[in-house]
Protein backbone atom coordinates (compact mmCIF):
# COMPACT_ATOMS: atom_id res chain seq x y z
CA UNK A 1 0.00 0.00 0.00
CA UNK A 2 2.71 2.47 0.96
CA UNK A 3 4.64 1.93 -2.23
CA UNK A 4 1.54 2.76 -4.27
CA UNK A 5 0.98 6.02 -2.37
CA UNK A 6 4.67 6.88 -2.27
CA UNK A 7 4.87 6.60 -6.04
CA UNK A 8 2.17 9.24 -6.36
CA UNK A 9 3.72 11.59 -3.79
CA UNK A 10 7.08 11.39 -5.52
CA UNK A 11 5.43 11.95 -8.90
CA UNK A 12 3.56 15.06 -7.78
CA UNK A 13 6.65 16.46 -6.11
CA UNK A 14 8.74 16.14 -9.24
CA UNK A 15 6.26 16.34 -12.10
CA UNK A 16 4.44 19.49 -13.26
CA UNK A 17 2.37 18.65 -16.32
CA UNK A 18 0.66 21.67 -17.87
CA UNK A 19 -1.85 21.31 -20.68
CA UNK A 20 -2.18 24.48 -22.75
CA UNK A 21 -0.63 26.40 -19.84
CA UNK A 22 -3.86 26.05 -17.85
CA UNK A 23 -4.34 22.69 -16.14
CA UNK A 24 -1.68 21.36 -13.78
CA UNK A 25 -1.69 18.00 -12.06
CA UNK A 26 0.50 19.56 -9.37
CA UNK A 27 -2.44 21.61 -8.12
CA UNK A 28 -4.33 18.59 -6.71
CA UNK A 29 -4.57 18.57 -2.92
CA UNK A 30 -5.96 15.67 -0.93
CA UNK A 31 -9.31 16.27 0.69
CA UNK A 32 -10.14 15.36 4.31
CA UNK A 33 -11.90 12.08 3.47
CA UNK A 34 -9.11 10.95 1.17
CA UNK A 35 -6.54 11.80 3.83
CA UNK A 36 -8.44 9.80 6.45
CA UNK A 37 -8.63 6.81 4.14
CA UNK A 38 -4.86 6.85 3.54
CA UNK A 39 -4.07 7.31 7.24
CA UNK A 40 -6.53 4.60 8.26
CA UNK A 41 -5.47 2.22 5.51
CA UNK A 42 -9.01 1.28 4.49
CA UNK A 43 -12.18 2.65 2.89
CA UNK A 44 -15.29 2.59 5.09
CA UNK A 45 -18.12 1.83 2.69
CA UNK A 46 -21.83 1.82 3.52
CA UNK A 47 -23.52 -1.16 1.83
CA UNK A 48 -26.55 -3.40 1.84
CA UNK A 49 -26.25 -6.92 3.21
CA UNK A 50 -29.52 -8.54 2.20
CA UNK A 51 -29.92 -7.93 -1.55
CA UNK A 52 -28.22 -10.74 -3.40
CA UNK A 53 -26.31 -9.56 -6.45
CA UNK A 54 -25.98 -5.97 -5.17
CA UNK A 55 -24.95 -6.13 -1.53
CA UNK A 56 -25.08 -9.43 0.36
CA UNK A 57 -23.38 -10.84 3.45
CA UNK A 58 -23.09 -14.63 3.52
CA UNK A 59 -23.00 -16.93 6.55
CA UNK A 60 -19.23 -16.53 6.86
CA UNK A 61 -19.57 -12.74 7.05
CA UNK A 62 -18.12 -12.11 3.58
CA UNK A 63 -19.67 -9.40 1.41
CA UNK A 64 -20.30 -9.63 -2.32
CA UNK A 65 -22.30 -7.89 -5.02
CA UNK A 66 -22.31 -5.21 -7.68
CA UNK A 67 -22.27 -2.34 -5.16
CA UNK A 68 -19.70 -4.09 -2.98
CA UNK A 69 -17.37 -4.42 -5.96
CA UNK A 70 -17.50 -0.67 -6.47
CA UNK A 71 -16.29 -0.18 -2.88
CA UNK A 72 -13.42 -2.52 -3.78
CA UNK A 73 -12.68 -0.54 -6.94
CA UNK A 74 -12.33 2.70 -4.94
CA UNK A 75 -9.98 0.99 -2.48
CA UNK A 76 -7.86 -0.30 -5.37
CA UNK A 77 -7.68 3.22 -6.82
CA UNK A 78 -6.79 5.04 -3.60
CA UNK A 79 -4.84 2.41 -1.66
CA UNK A 80 -3.72 0.02 -4.37
CA UNK A 81 -5.52 -2.92 -2.74
CA UNK A 82 -9.17 -3.78 -3.39
CA UNK A 83 -9.36 -5.78 -0.16
CA UNK A 84 -8.77 -2.74 2.07
CA UNK A 85 -12.48 -2.08 2.66
CA UNK A 86 -14.40 -1.96 5.93
CA UNK A 87 -18.06 -2.62 5.21
CA UNK A 88 -20.76 -0.82 7.19
CA UNK A 89 -24.18 -2.44 6.62
CA UNK A 90 -26.92 0.19 6.48
CA UNK A 91 -30.69 -0.12 6.57
CA UNK A 92 -32.57 2.39 4.45
CA UNK A 93 -33.42 4.62 7.40
CA UNK A 94 -29.78 4.78 8.53
CA UNK A 95 -28.34 6.15 5.31
CA UNK A 96 -28.81 9.88 5.86
CA UNK A 97 -27.30 9.86 9.36
CA UNK A 98 -24.36 7.73 8.23
CA UNK A 99 -23.63 10.15 5.42
CA UNK A 100 -24.02 13.34 7.44
CA UNK A 101 -22.11 12.13 10.50
CA UNK A 102 -18.99 11.11 8.63
CA UNK A 103 -19.41 7.53 9.82
CA UNK A 104 -18.71 6.31 6.29
CA UNK A 105 -16.41 7.53 3.53
CA UNK A 106 -18.59 6.28 0.72
CA UNK A 107 -22.02 4.75 0.22
CA UNK A 108 -22.55 2.14 -2.45
CA UNK A 109 -25.93 0.75 -1.54
CA UNK A 110 -28.64 0.70 -4.25
CA UNK A 111 -29.54 4.30 -3.42
CA UNK A 112 -31.61 6.38 -5.85
CA UNK A 113 -30.22 9.76 -6.90
CA UNK A 114 -32.85 12.35 -5.92
CA UNK A 115 -32.91 16.11 -5.35
CA UNK A 116 -33.56 15.88 -1.61
CA UNK A 117 -30.86 13.29 -0.99
CA UNK A 118 -28.39 15.30 -3.00
CA UNK A 119 -29.08 18.47 -0.98
CA UNK A 120 -30.51 17.49 2.41
CA UNK A 121 -28.14 14.58 2.93
CA UNK A 122 -25.23 16.92 2.06
CA UNK A 123 -23.99 14.32 -0.39
CA UNK A 124 -22.34 14.21 -3.79
CA UNK A 125 -23.71 11.51 -6.09
CA UNK A 126 -21.32 9.81 -8.46
CA UNK A 127 -22.30 8.59 -11.94
CA UNK A 128 -25.30 6.31 -12.22
CA UNK A 129 -24.03 2.73 -12.41
CA UNK A 130 -27.38 0.95 -12.65
CA UNK A 131 -30.56 2.32 -14.21
CA UNK A 132 -33.46 0.72 -12.41
CA UNK A 133 -37.19 1.21 -11.96
CA UNK A 134 -39.72 0.28 -9.33
CA UNK A 135 -41.90 -2.75 -9.91
CA UNK A 136 -44.33 -5.06 -8.16
CA UNK A 137 -44.06 -8.79 -7.50
CA UNK A 138 -47.06 -10.95 -6.84
CA UNK A 139 -48.16 -14.57 -6.75
CA UNK A 140 -48.33 -16.27 -10.14
CA UNK A 141 -51.43 -18.17 -9.03
CA UNK A 142 -53.41 -14.91 -8.88
CA UNK A 143 -53.10 -14.55 -12.65
CA UNK A 144 -52.90 -10.75 -12.57
CA UNK A 145 -51.00 -8.72 -15.17
CA UNK A 146 -51.43 -5.17 -13.85
CA UNK A 147 -51.15 -3.43 -10.49
CA UNK A 148 -54.77 -2.27 -10.79
CA UNK A 149 -55.87 -5.91 -10.59
CA UNK A 150 -54.43 -6.03 -7.05
CA UNK A 151 -57.10 -3.56 -5.90
CA UNK A 152 -58.60 -4.55 -2.58
CA UNK A 153 -55.54 -6.42 -1.38
CA UNK A 154 -52.47 -5.67 0.72
CA UNK A 155 -49.00 -4.79 -0.54
CA UNK A 156 -45.78 -4.92 1.48
CA UNK A 157 -43.31 -2.05 1.18
CA UNK A 158 -40.15 -0.86 2.92
CA UNK A 159 -40.69 2.39 4.77
CA UNK A 160 -38.40 5.42 4.55
CA UNK A 161 -37.69 4.85 0.86
CA UNK A 162 -38.58 6.39 -2.49
CA UNK A 163 -40.36 3.08 -3.07
CA UNK A 164 -42.93 3.92 -0.39
CA UNK A 165 -43.49 7.40 -1.82
CA UNK A 166 -43.84 6.15 -5.39
CA UNK A 167 -46.39 3.44 -4.63
CA UNK A 168 -48.39 5.81 -2.41
CA UNK A 169 -48.58 8.30 -5.27
CA UNK A 170 -49.55 5.55 -7.74
CA UNK A 171 -52.34 4.23 -5.52
CA UNK A 172 -53.71 7.73 -4.99
CA UNK A 173 -53.50 8.74 -8.65
CA UNK A 174 -55.29 5.58 -9.77
CA UNK A 175 -57.84 5.63 -6.92
CA UNK A 176 -56.97 2.10 -5.82
CA UNK A 177 -57.84 0.51 -2.50
CA UNK A 178 -54.54 -1.21 -1.74
CA UNK A 179 -53.43 -1.41 1.89
CA UNK A 180 -49.73 -0.75 2.38
CA UNK A 181 -48.02 -2.83 5.07
CA UNK A 182 -44.76 -1.09 5.98
CA UNK A 183 -41.54 -2.66 7.25
CA UNK A 184 -38.18 -1.27 8.31
CA UNK A 185 -35.95 -3.23 5.95
CA UNK A 186 -35.97 -5.26 2.75
CA UNK A 187 -35.56 -8.59 4.55
CA UNK A 188 -38.61 -8.03 6.75
CA UNK A 189 -40.63 -6.85 3.74
CA UNK A 190 -39.77 -9.98 1.77
CA UNK A 191 -40.46 -12.29 4.72
CA UNK A 192 -43.88 -10.72 5.26
CA UNK A 193 -44.75 -11.29 1.60
CA UNK A 194 -43.55 -14.90 1.66
CA UNK A 195 -45.50 -15.49 4.87
CA UNK A 196 -48.69 -14.40 3.09
CA UNK A 197 -49.29 -11.17 4.97
CA UNK A 198 -49.66 -9.38 1.63
CA UNK A 199 -50.52 -10.54 -1.89
CA UNK A 200 -47.75 -8.42 -3.44
CA UNK A 201 -44.69 -6.39 -2.59
CA UNK A 202 -42.85 -3.56 -4.25
CA UNK A 203 -39.28 -2.35 -4.60
CA UNK A 204 -36.83 -1.74 -7.45
CA UNK A 205 -37.11 -4.43 -10.10
CA UNK A 206 -33.50 -5.42 -9.50
CA UNK A 207 -34.34 -6.08 -5.86
CA UNK A 208 -37.42 -8.08 -6.83
CA UNK A 209 -35.30 -10.23 -9.13
CA UNK A 210 -32.74 -10.77 -6.38
CA UNK A 211 -35.23 -11.84 -3.72
CA UNK A 212 -37.22 -13.97 -6.17
CA UNK A 213 -34.24 -16.33 -6.41
CA UNK A 214 -34.55 -16.99 -2.69
CA UNK A 215 -38.09 -18.36 -2.98
CA UNK A 216 -38.60 -22.10 -2.61
CA UNK A 217 -39.95 -22.05 -6.17
CA UNK A 218 -39.16 -18.79 -8.01
CA UNK A 219 -41.71 -19.66 -10.70
CA UNK A 220 -44.46 -19.14 -8.11
CA UNK A 221 -43.77 -15.40 -8.22
CA UNK A 222 -44.04 -12.96 -11.12
CA UNK A 223 -42.75 -9.43 -11.61
CA UNK A 224 -45.42 -7.33 -13.31
CA UNK A 225 -44.45 -5.51 -16.50
CA UNK A 226 -45.32 -2.01 -15.22
CA UNK A 227 -42.45 0.26 -14.18
CA UNK A 228 -43.46 2.95 -11.70
CA UNK A 229 -40.42 5.18 -11.59
CA UNK A 230 -36.93 6.14 -12.63
CA UNK A 231 -34.42 4.79 -10.13
CA UNK A 232 -30.87 5.84 -11.08
CA UNK A 233 -28.61 4.00 -8.62
CA UNK A 234 -25.04 4.94 -7.88
CA UNK A 235 -22.44 5.73 -5.22
CA UNK A 236 -22.38 8.88 -3.10
CA UNK A 237 -20.00 10.59 -0.70
CA UNK A 238 -20.04 13.61 1.68
CA UNK A 239 -20.00 17.17 0.33
CA UNK A 240 -17.15 17.86 2.75
CA UNK A 241 -14.66 16.40 0.25
CA UNK A 242 -15.06 17.28 -3.42
CA UNK A 243 -11.63 15.81 -4.20
CA UNK A 244 -12.72 12.36 -2.98
CA UNK A 245 -15.97 12.73 -4.92
CA UNK A 246 -13.88 13.26 -8.05
CA UNK A 247 -12.04 10.01 -7.37
CA UNK A 248 -15.37 8.19 -7.08
CA UNK A 249 -16.61 9.81 -10.28
CA UNK A 250 -13.60 8.83 -12.36
CA UNK A 251 -13.33 5.32 -10.96
CA UNK A 252 -16.95 4.80 -12.07
CA UNK A 253 -16.26 6.28 -15.50
CA UNK A 254 -13.10 4.20 -15.72
CA UNK A 255 -15.00 0.94 -15.25
CA UNK A 256 -17.28 1.89 -18.12
CA UNK A 257 -14.45 3.12 -20.34
CA UNK A 258 -12.42 -0.03 -19.75
CA UNK A 259 -15.27 -2.15 -21.08
CA UNK A 260 -15.66 0.13 -24.10
CA UNK A 261 -11.94 -0.26 -24.85
CA UNK A 262 -12.18 -4.03 -24.41
CA UNK A 263 -9.74 -3.94 -21.48
CA UNK A 264 -10.49 -6.47 -18.75
CA UNK A 265 -8.82 -8.21 -15.83
CA UNK A 266 -7.44 -10.93 -18.07
CA UNK A 267 -5.80 -8.73 -20.71
CA UNK A 268 -5.01 -5.41 -18.97
CA UNK A 269 -1.36 -6.46 -18.73
CA UNK A 270 -1.16 -6.41 -22.53
CA UNK A 271 -1.85 -2.67 -22.51
CA UNK A 272 0.72 -1.76 -19.85
CA UNK A 273 4.15 -0.46 -20.85
CA UNK A 274 6.84 -3.12 -20.45
CA UNK A 275 9.93 -2.45 -18.36
CA UNK A 276 12.29 -2.82 -21.32
CA UNK A 277 10.01 -1.14 -23.88
CA UNK A 278 10.84 2.17 -25.53
CA UNK A 279 8.27 4.94 -25.75
CA UNK A 280 8.22 4.59 -29.54
CA UNK A 281 7.67 0.84 -29.45
CA UNK A 282 4.92 1.19 -26.85
CA UNK A 283 3.14 3.87 -28.87
CA UNK A 284 3.28 1.65 -31.93
CA UNK A 285 1.61 -1.11 -29.92
CA UNK A 286 -0.91 0.79 -27.76
CA UNK A 287 -3.03 3.78 -28.78
CA UNK A 288 -2.23 7.11 -27.10
CA UNK A 289 -5.77 7.38 -25.73
CA UNK A 290 -5.36 4.06 -23.90
CA UNK A 291 -1.94 5.14 -22.62
CA UNK A 292 -3.62 8.20 -21.08
CA UNK A 293 -6.45 6.12 -19.68
CA UNK A 294 -4.05 3.74 -17.95
CA UNK A 295 -1.57 6.43 -16.91
CA UNK A 296 1.29 4.92 -18.87
CA UNK A 297 4.33 6.34 -20.68
CA UNK A 298 4.51 9.48 -18.50
CA UNK A 299 0.88 10.33 -19.18
CA UNK A 300 -0.88 12.14 -16.37
CA UNK A 301 -4.11 10.54 -15.18
CA UNK A 302 -4.55 9.78 -11.49
CA UNK A 303 -2.30 12.70 -10.55
CA UNK A 304 -5.21 15.02 -11.41
CA UNK A 305 -7.15 13.21 -8.68
CA UNK A 306 -4.37 13.00 -6.10
CA UNK A 307 -3.75 9.28 -6.64
CA UNK A 308 -1.37 7.13 -8.66
CA UNK A 309 -1.41 7.59 -12.44
CA UNK A 310 -1.96 3.88 -13.02
CA UNK A 311 -5.00 3.71 -10.71
CA UNK A 312 -7.18 2.19 -13.43
CA UNK A 313 -4.62 -0.57 -13.99
CA UNK A 314 -5.05 -1.47 -10.31
CA UNK A 315 -8.85 -1.26 -10.50
CA UNK A 316 -9.18 -3.39 -13.63
CA UNK A 317 -6.61 -5.96 -12.50
CA UNK A 318 -8.20 -6.49 -9.10
CA UNK A 319 -11.92 -5.89 -9.73
CA UNK A 320 -12.49 -5.96 -13.51
CA UNK A 321 -14.32 -3.64 -15.87
CA UNK A 322 -18.01 -2.73 -15.69
CA UNK A 323 -19.07 -5.69 -17.81
CA UNK A 324 -17.14 -8.15 -15.67
CA UNK A 325 -18.67 -6.75 -12.48
CA UNK A 326 -22.15 -6.89 -14.02
CA UNK A 327 -21.76 -10.43 -15.33
CA UNK A 328 -20.34 -11.66 -12.03
CA UNK A 329 -23.12 -10.24 -9.90
CA UNK A 330 -26.24 -9.32 -11.87
CA UNK A 331 -26.44 -11.64 -14.86
CA UNK A 332 -27.17 -14.61 -12.52
CA UNK A 333 -30.27 -12.71 -11.37
CA UNK A 334 -31.62 -12.70 -14.91
CA UNK A 335 -30.96 -8.96 -15.34
CA UNK A 336 -30.00 -8.99 -19.01
CA UNK A 337 -28.04 -5.97 -20.25
CA UNK A 338 -28.77 -6.39 -23.94
CA UNK A 339 -31.43 -3.89 -24.97
CA UNK A 340 -31.49 -2.28 -21.53
CA UNK A 341 -30.43 1.16 -20.32
CA UNK A 342 -27.47 -0.52 -18.63
CA UNK A 343 -25.77 -1.35 -21.92
CA UNK A 344 -22.88 0.74 -23.19
CA UNK A 345 -23.87 3.75 -25.29
CA UNK A 346 -22.31 1.98 -28.27
CA UNK A 347 -24.93 -0.76 -27.78
CA UNK A 348 -27.92 1.55 -27.32
CA UNK A 349 -27.67 2.00 -23.55
CA UNK A 350 -26.91 4.98 -21.30
CA UNK A 351 -23.46 4.01 -19.99
CA UNK A 352 -21.04 6.61 -21.26
CA UNK A 353 -17.70 7.93 -20.01
CA UNK A 354 -16.22 11.38 -20.70
CA UNK A 355 -12.69 11.32 -22.19
CA UNK A 356 -9.71 10.54 -19.95
CA UNK A 357 -7.50 13.42 -21.04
Amino acid sequence: MMSHISRFVLGVATFGLVLGGVVSAQDTALGPVTQRIIERGSVICGVNRSVQGFGFQDASGAYSGFDVDFCRAVAAAVLGDANLVTYRPLEAGERQAAMQSGEIDLMSRNTTFTLSRDVVWASIFGPTLFYDGQGVMTLAELGVETIAELDGGAMCVQTGTTTELNITDFISANQLNIELLKFDNAEATWEAYIAGRCESWTTDKSGLASFRLRAANPADHVILAETLSKEPLGPLSPQTDEQFAEIIRWVAFGLIQAEEYGINSANVGDFVMRADESSEAYTARVKPEIQRFLGQNNNSSGSFLGIANDFMVQVITQVGNYGEIYDRNLSPLGLTREGSLNALWTNGGLLYSPPFR
